[in-house]
């Protein structure tokens, strides 16, 4: 029996497409590739007796046509700041094992390139983000911002069938720059796609 879990949090994605990005509605991608980085900071979370909260998941891919279609590629980045027994809880729940919504995301993907600890940075009051993947951001970054909708408020997606985050709407940002250089998955953007959201996951 997979053991119970629950996790809740803030979430932010930037990619490669143009704002906003076809990908979420099953369209093919801006470029007919997508290469993105999605982030997770728990606010509050538990594994089998193991706390998680305050703690960061990174999963940097590159999907090579309709992101609905799979063949993703992937690599997965775990918060330096998490002991042995929670990097062992959040590899489980994000690489698949513990069922839940990261299981159906992780149904798209054919190969994971690696899966690192590593230092990293999530700052966002749920409108702007902020991202860094290593030190000093070498492996990858993110500043987003949100785009203005009418009378200046920032415009949300929800309900969208490829939702990293279902349940909650998602304010539609752009990325001031985006980057990511590691294991064969690579970018280097500005002005292109961003998401923020809370999410909340639970398993099995």
């Amino acid at each position: 029996m997979t053991d119970q879990w629950k996790l809740e949090g803030q979430y932010m994605e930037a990619c490669t497409c143009e704002v906003a990005c076809p990908c979420i509605m099953l369209s093919d991608p801006t470029e007919g590739t997508c290469t993105a980085m999605v982030a997770w900071h728990i606010e509050k979370g538990t594994y089998s007796g193991t706390e998680l909260d305050d703690l960061n998941v990174v999963v940097a891919l590159h999907t090579p046509g309709n992101m609905a279609d799979g063949d993703w590629k992937a690599a997965l980045y775990l918060d330096r700041r998490a002991d042995e027994p929670q990097q062992d809880a959040l590899a489980t729940i994000f690489g698949g094992e513990a069922g839940g919504h990261p299981a159906h995301l992780t149904e798209l993907i054919s190969e994971v390139r690696a899966v690192e600890v590593v230092p990293m940075a999530f700052e966002t009051d749920g409108k702007h983000g902020r991202l860094r993947i290593g030190e000093v951001g070498q492996i990858g970054c993110a500043d987003v911002a949100p785009i203005e909708g009418q009378n200046g408020e920032a415009p949300t997606v929800q309900d969208h069938p490829l939702a990293v985050a279902p349940g909650h709407p998602a304010t539609v940002a752009r990325a001031s720059r985006a980057h990511f250089d590691a294991h064969g998955i690579e970018f280097d953007v500005a002005g292109r796609n961003a998401l923020l959201s809370p999410f909340s996951y639970a398993g099995p």
